[in-house]
């Protein structure tokens, strides 16, 4: 191997910090070995990978080519590091779980609490992802088992509902929609609204719903994560759509949660990997989340 796995770590670091003390204070080594090991690369090579002036490194092309390649085989050469630790430290093994943003403020904590208790030889490595990355986190082997709150579909995963949900409506704590049992999109509508991007999925469900309503709707903030429509709900900056789950358990003090009149369905699912048998670990974590979301009274789940 002429580009030594040492030498793309070394590489690696100087193209992240811009300079050769900055990449040793990074992997706490000398100054000098790290100019030794890219001198080194640069010679087996045969590739100048920076330009030197008055001690400033430039990367060459050569060299910005090379990092786009170096990254994703380190972070791989880190798992496999991982799992061999993980091997000889923890019998039990590991989980990696990835999950759509909202399911990681109040659905699964719970649930995750509840495995680690039942295993404590596990390790767990749990992570957020969106949809359209979630594809590629499983069949990357970057997770073992993705918790999706919207319908996943690629040729390549085994897919299985979980339970269906819907969206609702926030609003601050002693605002006028709040006294009612349920909110219409008219109603919200009259309201300043703090609404999903539409360029993101619940962004397009939520402007589909108001189009079908027929109500006519503009909003003050656009934002792409629920954590923010809670703060701002609750600062007062306006009424909010997010999903359910977002919302559910111990839900967001100053924050009230009201169904909608017009409903705004969501399929949570389980997916993994078509080429990967089940771990033992990735087994236990999918009974005990079927387990976890048969205790709450507002989901359906399949059959």
């Amino acid at each position: 191997m002429r580009f030594k796995l040492r030498q793309m770590e070394v590489f690696r670091a100087v193209m992240l910090t811009g300079s050769m003390n900055g990449a040793a204070k990074l992997l706490f080594v000398s100054q000098p070995a790290v100019s030794r090991l890219i001198a080194h690369a640069e010679q087996s090579l045969g590739l100048q990978l920076f330009a030197r002036d008055k001690g400033k490194l430039t990367p060459t092309p050569e060299a910005q080519r090379l990092f786009e390649e170096v990254g994703p085989l380190f972070e791989e050469a880190l798992r496999i590091d991982e799992l061999a630790r993980d091997l000889a430290a923890r019998p039990e093994g590991a989980l990696t779980l990835c999950a759509s943003p909202s399911l990681a403020l109040n659905f699964l904590p719970p649930a995750i609490a509840r495995y680690l208790e039942l295993h404590p030889g596990v390790r767990l490595k749990f992570h957020t992802t969106l949809l359209a990355d979630m594809a590629h986190e499983l069949l990357g082997r970057k997770a073992e088992l993705a918790i999706s709150v919207l319908p996943v579909d690629h040729p390549n995963l085994v897919v299985e509902p979980l339970a269906t949900g819907e969206m609702v409506c926030i609003l601050p704590e002693g605002h006028p929609l709040a006294a009612q049992p349920r909110v219409s999109l008219a109603q919200l509508a009259a309201c300043r609204l703090v609404l999903y991007s539409r360029n993101i999925p619940f962004g397009q469900l939520v402007a589909a719903a108001f189009q079908r309503a027929g109500v006519s709707w503009s909003a003050a903030v656009d934002i792409m994560r629920a954590e923010v429509a809670c703060a701002l709900v609750r600062a007062g900056a306006g009424v909010a759509i997010v999903d359910q789950f977002s919302v559910g358990g111990q839900g967001w003090p100053g924050v009230v949660a009201r169904p909608l009149r017009e409903s705004i369905p969501l399929s949570l699912s389980l997916a993994r990997s078509r080429f990967e048998r089940p771990s033992r670990q990735v087994q236990r974590f999918v009974r005990l989340i079927r387990e976890h979301v048969r205790g709450l009274p507002d989901l359906k789940t399949p059959g």
